[in-house]
């Protein structure tokens, strides 16, 4: 592909594909080519590409409303904050954009609880070294990884690294300023590193010694990937806030906070806001993309789905001189290597199957929830003959 000049800024290294077209698990570039996508647009179309469910939903809604202030009632949004609510811990919702903005809402509810409803003053939240949270500004200084912070100093002050799964360190790093933990179940922007369930357990215990908020960022773990619609379900905890994104619209952009009932003290009218949270068309694609992944049971199918990729990749993979680990949950799964992937990501891309990094050594692969088993079959085959024939030219 000719390298042509852009009026964009270059901040993305893109791959040269241009994807023009999508159904399903299927993709197509400009060339026609015909691609086996198991990344989903970074496990946003987790019900594949342009769902009919979810396309009628955005049909029926462009002829009714597509904005209105949120100075208004929208009826949809009570719809979905029940929806989800009904199939989770949480007690409140707050619609926005994306999951760097419902991070940056995850941030300011745990900051303005404490200084506002409990009076103590706190500020600093605990994150992991390895997260991944966003990149706006406050949520790339929460990011454990100086890598997206390069550049962007005096970064805000407030936010501590802990090493991750170190149940023993933790507690170290808490002080009198210390208002919430932050951390995900899967560390998927780090490398597709899943929570130890004694570490969390610690976490948990810690957060209840201290009077600290536990916040869970499930911007890519929601929404059933991991076998459970919310991944901290698979450690039988309930954090204070947590937050979505990615999944829960299908491609429509949209993110959500949702929160214990005593947050309703902290975020109260002109606390926060946003002009497109929770807009008449985003609410519509939410309602469908949710009601299909809880009515079709499909976080089951993705533990079920999840269990036999890993499974297949470690009978081909097991023994590779090149791998070190398969490992992940449910649809979420990292494919450990001994070096940079980089260029062995290229050369699946060249043999039709879509596959995406998780840091350089790391392949990542996030299919659809209503990915077939023998698309899945296609991807691994694809996947092992690479690897093969890398250790073959060695």
């Amino acid at each position: 592909m000719e390298q042509q000049s852009s009026s964009l800024f270059p901040t993305y290294a893109r791959y040269p594909i241009t994807i023009v077209k999508g159904k399903g698990s299927r993709l197509w570039d400009d060339t026609g080519k015909e691609y086996l996508d198991l990344m989903s647009g970074l496990a946003v179309t987790s019900l594949g590409h342009c769902p009919e469910a979810v396309k009628q939903a955005l049909v029926a809604q462009l002829d009714e409303l597509w904005h209105v202030s949120n100075l208004f009632h929208i009826p949809n949004q009570e719809k979905l904050a029940g929806l989800l609510t009904a199939n989770s811990c949480a007690d409140r919702v707050f619609f926005c954009n994306s999951g760097a903005e419902a991070n940056e809402a995850a941030i300011k509810a745990a900051r303005r609880y404490h200084q506002k409803v409990l009076n103590t003053g706190r500020y600093e939240i605990i994150t992991f070294q390895q997260s991944f949270h966003g990149r706006t500004l406050a949520t790339l200084t929460a990011t454990g990884q100086a890598k997206v912070q390069e550049g962007f100093l005096p970064l805000p002050e407030g936010f501590v690294y802990a090493p991750f799964n170190d149940a023993e360190a933790l507690e170290g790093y808490i002080t009198d300023k210390t208002c919430a933990i932050m951390l995900e179940m899967v560390q998927a922007e780090g490398g597709v590193i899943v929570a130890d369930p004694a570490f969390v357990q610690e976490v948990k215990r810690l957060c209840e010694k201290h009077n600290l908020l536990l916040i869970v960022d499930e911007i890519q773990t929601g929404m059933g990937r991991t076998g459970k619609l919310f991944a901290h379900e698979h450690y039988g905890i309930e954090p204070d806030i947590f937050t979505v994104a990615k999944a829960i619209a299908s491609g429509f952009p949209m993110g959500a906070m949702l929160g214990k009932e005593k947050l309703a003290e902290a975020f109260t009218a002109g606390s926060h806001g946003s002009t497109f949270g929770g807009t008449p068309i985003a609410m519509a694609a939410a309602i469908a993309t949710v009601e299909t992944i809880v009515g079709d049971k499909l976080a089951d199918r993705a533990e079920e789905l999840g269990r036999y990729v890993t499974e297949q990749l470690r009978e081909k993979l097991g023994g590779h001189p090149l791998v070190n680990e398969v490992r992940g949950k449910g649809l979420i799964i990292g494919i450990g290597c001994k070096e940079p992937v980089a260029d062995l990501i290229a050369a699946i891309h060249a043999r039709g199957v879509l596959v995406v990094t998780a840091g350089p050594n790391v392949i990542r692969l996030l299919p659809s929830l209503l990915v077939t088993k023998e698309e899945l079959d296609h991807g691994i085959e694809v996947i092992a003959q690479v690897l093969a024939e890398r250790t073959a030219a060695v």
